[in-house]
């Protein structure tokens, strides 16, 4: 093989590039089949504030790896789906709180089954111990990435 080339098929970068855009868009049809108006960000997006209900907008862009802009679009988007509401902080009024509304927390508990029906369908003639194996080695290459040689280091300054 010439130096150039790059073994697509038995290298794992390609392989999770492929499966991730493949994933995307089976998500994405599996919700517009069901006559789910909720995109996966939207959905993750919710997972987290369940968790961190009231986490200030700059902390909610970390936990949810996404920046500060494109967060703004999200939560502008899912403001007008009555998902979540930005209140200012009653310390800083600088800062917007991120909530999870009522409505948000509808969907969601909607979402828990067909997020359930997607998993059985996508880990479907896998053996426990091959995802076990799956996940073991993406927790690896996640690790890999954010080694602390490639990422650098986060600041409070904001």
């Amino acid at each position: 093989m010439d130096k150039l080339e790059i073994d697509f098929d038995n290298n794992i970068l390609p392989w999770l590039g492929r499966t991730s855009k493949v994933l995307d868009y089976y998500i994405a049809d599996y919700f517009e089949t069901r006559g789910l108006k909720l995109t996966k960000v939207q959905l993750i997006c919710l997972f987290r504030l369940k968790r961190y209900n009231g986490v200030a907008q700059n902390n909610l862009a970390d936990i949810t790896n996404r920046d500060k802009a494109s967060l703004t679009r999200l939560l502008t988007t899912m403001e007008k789906k009555n998902l979540v509401a930005r209140i200012p902080s009653k310390t800083d009024k600088r800062i917007n709180e991120i909530h999870i509304t009522k409505n948000g927390e509808d969907v969601l508990k909607r979402m828990l089954p067909v997020l359930d029906e997607i998993m059985i369908e996508v880990q479907k003639d896998i053996s426990k111990n091959d995802i076990k194996t799956v996940i073991r080695v993406l927790k690896k290459v996640n690790k890999n990435i954010n080694s602390e040689q490639f990422v650098a280091p986060l600041t409070n300054n904001h």
